[in-house]
Order: structure tokens, then sequence, then C-alpha cells
């Protein structure tokens, strides 16, 4: 396999990916543009990258969707943390150390209901 992104249906995917860069920083590319409607685009994080298509008004549905984020400093992830959660989200566990060595915490975001599931592990 070469790889494997997430790939989220979403209302507004121009609110939302404006939104996700707002709390993650990154990059977008637009994939997908029709009269001005942005359709389909890509975030851009690090090595990784999540997808984001309309959802053509069929109603999207993200209460089952969870994406787990990988971040390499403390301090940047409390920082998504506290943005998720300022932001309408719903704390789904608190930032904790964790028995298998990471900094732990998830949230449901505000914009979209999306769970992002958070580790940061200790570097020795």
């Amino acid at each position: 396999m070469i790889s494997a992104s997430p790939y989220i249906i979403i209302e507004n995917v121009q609110e939302s990916v404006e939104y996700y860069i707002s709390v993650f920083g990154g990059e977008i590319k637009v994939l997908n543009e029709h009269k001005g409607k942005l359709l389909h685009a890509e975030l851009h994080l690090g090595q990784t990258l999540i997808h984001f298509s309309d959802d053509y008004g069929k109603g999207a549905k993200t209460e089952n969707v969870s994406v787990i984020l990988g971040l390499d400093n403390e301090d940047e992830m409390r920082a998504i943390y506290d943005k998720l959660a300022s932001d309408g989200g719903q704390i789904k566990v608190e930032l904790q150390k964790t028995f298998f060595g990471a900094l732990h915490g998830e949230v449901a975001d505000g914009k979209n209901g999306i769970t992002w599931v958070m580790n940061c592990f200790a570097r020795n």
C-alpha cells in the first residue's frame, strides 16, 4: 500500500477547510470547484492529508467520524485541543498522560462534529 487518507463528506467544504486551517495550520489544495463553490479539497498536514468533499445535498453524517492526530509537540497539541474545545467542541477525553506513554485527548469539533483523537508520545 502506498498510503491511506481520511475522506470526509461535509456540507460546506470552503468554510470547513478554512476552519481546520485555523486550528491545525497546513495547506489547502483545491481539487474540484464548480461555479465558485468548493466541492473537494485536501488539507495537507506535514506528510499526511485529509480529503474533504461536498455532500451534494445528501446530508453529511460525521458523528461517527474520528481522525487520529499524532503530534510531536505537547504545546502544539494543547493549543489544538484548546482551540477545538473553545469553538463549541465537545470534550470526549480530557487531556491526560496515559499508561501507553502519550499525552492523549479527544475533542469533537463544533464545526462538523468530527472527533479528533490526539496523541503526543514523550521523547526520551
